[in-house]
């Protein structure tokens, strides 16, 4: 025979709003355990001879909640192994509302280990309703404090945060919700609420650590946000804005957008953050980045518009694809991985991809559009995994030389056709040699284009400073400030 566990719920208040036929089970003679003493309900019972035994000690025994619940709910289960009546576990509230441990016991009955019976007691949801004055029918969340993060919370909706123990406890909760919310938004804490000590007090978000009273009897409420102002941090206000752009009332310029017409701002923006980056300008980064977020979206909407996919698919996809190709950290772990495996691991279960969509060439998913020398970079690294490369850097240096003279000898001929021909194959070995030293070409010629931008800014100056323009200049003259500038930046 399965040992036995009766879940009794004490309620949300004291004995006086204890049902009848559950005072009457707590009465029975037999001991109790209970999840925690610090109830007015078991105090109260205390007074009349029943005897409870808590599980407050394993409380002290852990750093996080998770091991002490089940640890009482295993303690519970051996306590029924042992006892021919089976026990009796009393917990706040509604067993069925917040009850972790309450949620293990119901695990373990799954499993065939033990069965479990609930006398239902009111949870603490209604008194903390009418002492708020709050319609849970305008939609609310209860959210446990020792799990939160922000984004579980939804912030049209009332929230209740439920075991809110301790101070440290409410700190967390606290930097969580600031998160979302500003320093002095206006939330309430509602103590033993439906009891002759309820205790209802509304503080901004940043004393709410201060407040060294909170017990487990304690339930924090959050008002929805007044207006759209406090959802600008966030996606699902990103992609209102952007729809409401396209929309019949929306904004000329974004409603005859296409995907054709968008390519190249995407191309820019891309860009733009690159140059953010070799700023190191994180104010900029987050702009740029921004911009880029809003291309991915102008084009999730359209694809919405037309019928044919949305954002959602978009995140989908993504998602799966992360998933998928990353076996080592979803699936199944790899001790001693190396980014050097990962990536190998990576480009297998790409090649893979595209095979099973569109057998043929492993060029063929080189974007036709990319800039010559980030193409040619990729080419080389594909065709350089099936082996063909040179295994040493001689070569390419001697082929370098030998594409240069052969350039060379294309414009002594005046040959114009050959001559651009020939220069290609300088650049493309100049890159296969970039690559053999691990150095991306197209970021290497965009830092020299800044680089020349800069130092050409600095010769403007300099003429300007004595009344001149480089037109008004010669070539003697403007390299004296060039070397000047270059001075100044080594």
């Amino acid at each position: 025979m399965k040992p036995t566990v009766e879940i009794i719920g004490l309620g949300a208040g004291d004995l006086g709003q204890l049902p009848v036929a559950t005072y009457r089970r707590l009465q029975g003679g037999q001991i109790v355990y209970a999840r925690t003493a610090q109830h007015p309900v078991i105090a109260e019972l205390q007074t009349e001879g029943v005897v409870f035994e808590s599980f407050d000690a394993i409380y002290e025994r852990y750093d996080s909640f998770q091991p002490v619940y089940e640890h009482i709910a295993e303690a519970v289960i051996g306590a029924a192994e042992v006892s021919r009546d089976g026990v009796r576990y009393a917990v706040p509230g509604h067993p069925l509302v917040a009850e972790e441990t309450v949620q293990l016991l119901l695990a373990a009955e799954a499993k065939g280990r033990v069965s479990v019976t609930v006398v239902g007691g009111g949870s603490f949801l209604d008194p903390v309703f009418t002492a708020l004055r709050i319609d849970p029918n305008d939609g609310f969340q209860l959210l446990d404090a020792t799990a939160l993060t922000a984004e579980d919370i939804t912030l049209k909706q009332h929230l209740l945060v439920s075991q809110l123990y301790d101070s440290y406890i409410a700190s967390e909760v606290k930097l969580t919700l600031m998160a979302h919310f500003p320093d002095d938004y206006a939330v309430t804490l509602v103590k033993a609420a439906g009891t002759p000590d309820e205790d209802v007090r509304t503080l901004p978000l940043f004393e709410l650590d201060r407040e060294m009273d909170v017990s487990n009897l304690t339930v924090l409420y959050v008002p929805p946000v007044p207006d759209e102002n406090y959802l600008r941090h966030t996606f699902t206000r990103l992609r209102e804005v952007i729809r409401i752009l396209r929309s019949p009332d929306g904004c000329p310029w974004d409603r005859k957008q296409t995907h054709f017409t968008l390519k190249r701002f995407l191309l820019e923006e891309t860009y733009e953050v690159l140059e953010a980056i070799d700023e190191e300008d994180d104010d900029h980064l987050v702009e740029e980045l921004g911009d880029v977020l809003l291309q991915v979206l102008l084009h999730a909407q359209i694809g919405e518009d037309e019928g044919y996919f949305a954002i959602e698919d978009v995140i989908a996809a993504l998602t799966e694809k992360m998933i998928r190709r990353h076996p080592h950290v979803f699936k199944e772990k790899i001790e001693g991985d190396r980014a050097e495996d990962v990536e190998v691991r990576w480009d297998k279960i790409k090649a893979s991809e595209k095979q099973s969509r569109a057998p043929g060439s492993i060029l063929v998913d080189i974007p036709r559009n990319m800039p010559a020398l980030m193409n040619a970079y990729e080419i080389q690294k594909k065709t350089a995994k099936l082996g063909f490369q040179w295994d040493e850097k001689a070569p390419m240096w001697e082929k370098l030389e030998e594409e240069i003279t052969e350039f060379k000898e294309a414009l002594a001929e005046n040959h114009a056709e050959d001559a651009k021909k020939e220069l290609g194959d300088v650049f493309f070995i100049l890159v296969n040699l970039a690559r053999t030293y691990k150095i991306q070409p197209e970021e290497a010629l965009l830092m020299t284009n800044r680089k020349f931008i800069r130092r050409f800014q600095y010769v403007e100056e300099q003429l300007k400073a004595v009344g001149k323009t480089p037109e008004e200049s010669d070539l003697p003259e403007m390299d004296r400030y060039w070397e000047q500038a270059k001075n100044k930046e080594m």
